[in-house]
C-alpha cells in the first residue's frame, strides 16, 4: 500500500499537513494506539469465547461452529456496501460508528442464551469487524502519503500482534478462573477496546468523502458495485484469497496434524504460536521495507509462495517413520519458521497491492472486497485443509504448498493487467498526498 493512487484527478494534488508520515507522525500514533486499543481485548476474547458459549451461554460445539460459519459468511458480504458507505460518507465518521457498533455486538454475547440470539449477535459482530476493516483502510489511506502505507500497516499488524498476545495472556487468567465473571470481564475488556478504539479514531482529521463519479468505463462507473466488474481486481481478490488459506494452517491445521500425524510433544502446538506471534511483532516491520511499488509487492508475493510450499514440506516431512518427540518437534520449529517468513512477505505485498491498485475515490469499496479473503478464509479454510492435510497427509500438504505456488506466480500478471486497465502506458503515477479536512 506504499503505492500511488491509480485515480489521481479524484483526489488532487494538494499536501495534506496533517498527513501522517515521517515529517507528521502524530495520526500514525494514534491509529497505532487505536489498534493496540481493541487488539488487546480481541486476544482475550479469542481464546476465552468458544469455552464461555459452550460452557456458560449453554450452547453446543455444533451450534458455535455452525453459527460462526452462518456470521462469517454474512460479514464477508457486508465488507463491500459499508466500504461503499466510507467513501461517501467520510471514513473517519464510519470508522467511529462501526467500532462503536463492533464494542455493542460483543457486548451483547453476554446476554446470549439461545442460538438464535447467538446468530444474531455473531452476525453483527462479523458484519461490523468487515466494515470497520474496510473503513479503516479508507482512514488510513487519506490520512497516510502513498509511499508510506506500506511501512504504517506494517507498523499496525506489529501492534496487532502484540496486543494479541497480551490479550491472549489475560484470557489465560481467566481461563484458569474459570468463572463467569471473568468470562463476563473479558468480553467487558473487548468492548471496552472498541469504544477506546473509536474514541481514538474521532481525534483525527477526517479526509474527505470521494467525490461521486461520473459512470464511465473504469471499473463500471459509479456503481456501488463497481468494483465486481473491475475483472483484474476480482482476480487478484482470488488469488489473494487462495494465499490466506494459509491463516488455519497454523490455528487448525498444524494442532491437529502434530497430535494425530507426529510424534511431537503436545506442548509444541503453542510454542508453534508464541514463535509465529512473536515473528511478527519484531519483524512485520522489517519485512515490508522493500515493498514499495507494485513491481516489489508481486515480488514479495511470488516469493511468499514458494516459501510457503517449501513450509508444508517441511511440515510433510515431520510425519517421517522414525522421527522421535525431539526431532519432529525441531523439524516442525523449522516449517513454522519458514510460514512466518512468508507470511510476513505476502502480508506486505498484499497491502501494497490492495491499496495501489483501488480507485482513490472508491477505496473504502474496493477494501471492502478485497479484505473478504479474510473471513472466507476463516469460513471455508478450516474444511479445506483438514479435508487436504489431516486427509490427505504428506501429499496433501504438497498440494497446498503447489495451490500457494501457482497464487503467488498468478499475482505478478493480475498485477500488472489491473494497472495496464488504469493507466494504459503501464506506468504508475507520481506519488501525491491526499486532501484532508480538519475534524
Amino acid at each position: 500500500m506504499a503505492n500511488t493512487s491509480p485515480a489521481r484527478s479524484a483526489v488532487g494534488t494538494t499536501s495534506a499537513p496533517d498527513a501522517a508520515g515521517p515529517g507528521r507522525p502524530a495520526a500514525t500514533r494514534t491509529l497505532l494506539l487505536a489498534q493496540l486499543g481493541n487488539s488487546v481485548g480481541d486476544g482475550a476474547f479469542y481464546v476465552t469465547s468458544a469455552l464461555y458459549f459452550t460452557g456458560v451461554a449453554g450452547l453446543s460445539a455444533g451450534q458455535v461452529g455452525a453459527g460462526l460459519a452462518v456470521a462469517w459468511a454474512v460479514g464477508s458480504s457486508a465488507g463491500m456496501p459499508l466500504g461503499t458507505l466510507a467513501d461517501r460518507r467520510g471514513p473517519r465518521g464510519v470508522s467511529v460508528l462501526l467500532a462503536l457498533v463492533t464494542a455493542a455486538a460483543v457486548a451483547s454475547f453476554l446476554l446470549v442464551g439461545s442460538f438464535p440470539a447467538f446468530l444474531a449477535a455473531a452476525t453483527l459482530f462479523a458484519s461490523a469487524q468487515s466494515g470497520l476493516a474496510a473503513a479503516r483502510q479508507a482512514l488510513l489511506a487519506g490520512l497516510v502519503a502513498p509511499a508510506d502505507r506500506t511501512a504504517v500497516l506494517a507498523r499496525l499488524q506489529a501492534v496487532l500482534n502484540g496486543g494479541l498476545a497480551v490479550g491472549a495472556a489475560l484470557g489465560g487468567i481467566a481461563l484458569h478462573a474459570g468463572t463467569r465473571g471473568a468470562y463476563l470481564a473479558v468480553f467487558a475488556l473487548d468492548a471496552a477496546g472498541f469504544v477506546l478504539c473509536g474514541a481514538l479514531l474521532a481525534r483525527l482529521p477526517a479526509p474527505a468523502p470521494a467525490p461521486v463519479r461520473a459512470p464511465g468505463p473504469e471499473a463500471g462507473g459509479a456503481s456501488a458495485t463497481a468494483v465486481l466488474r473491475d475483472r483484474p481486481y476480482v482476480v487478484l481478490t482470488l488469488l489473494n484469497a487462495l494465499m490466506l488459506l494459509r491463516m488455519p494452517v497454523l490455528s487448525l491445521a498444524l494442532p491437529l496434524w502434530i497430535v494425530q500425524r507426529t510424534a511431537a510433544p503436545g506442548w509444541t502446538v503453542s510454542a508453534l504460536f508464541v514463535l509465529n506471534t512473536a515473528a511478527v511483532t519484531l519483524f512485520q516491520v522489517r519485512a515490508a521495507r522493500s515493498v514499495t511499488d507494485l513491481e516489489s509487492a508481486s515480488g514479495a508475493v511470488r516469493s511468499a509462495g514458494a516459501v510457503m510450499f517449501a513450509a508444508c514440506a517441511v511440515f510433510a516431512a515431520s510425519a517421517l517413520p522414525g522421527l522421535g518427540a525431539g526431532a519432529a518437534a525441531a523439524v516442525l520449529v523449522l516449517g513454522a519458521v519458514l510460514l512466518v517468513a512468508a507470511e510476513m512477505r505476502h502480508s506486505a505485498g498484499s497491502w501494497q497491492l490492495g491499496l495501489g491498485l483501488a480507485p482513490a475515490d472508491r477505496i473504502g469499496q474496493y477494501q471492502g472486497f478485497y479484505g473478504a479473503g479474510v473471513p472466507v478464509a476463516r469460513t471455508l479454510g478450516p474444511l479445506v485443509v483438514t479435508t487436504l492435510l489431516i486427509g490427505g497427509g504428506p501429499l496433501g500438504w504438497l498440494l497446498l504448498g503447489a495451490a500457494f505456488v501457482l497464487a503467488g506466480t498468478a499475482t505478478g500478471p493480475a498485477a500488472r493487467w489491473a494497472a495496464r486497465t488504469r493507466h494504459p502506458n503501464g506506468q504508475e503515477p507520481a506519488g501525491i498526498r491526499p486532501v484532508v479536512r480538519e475534524p
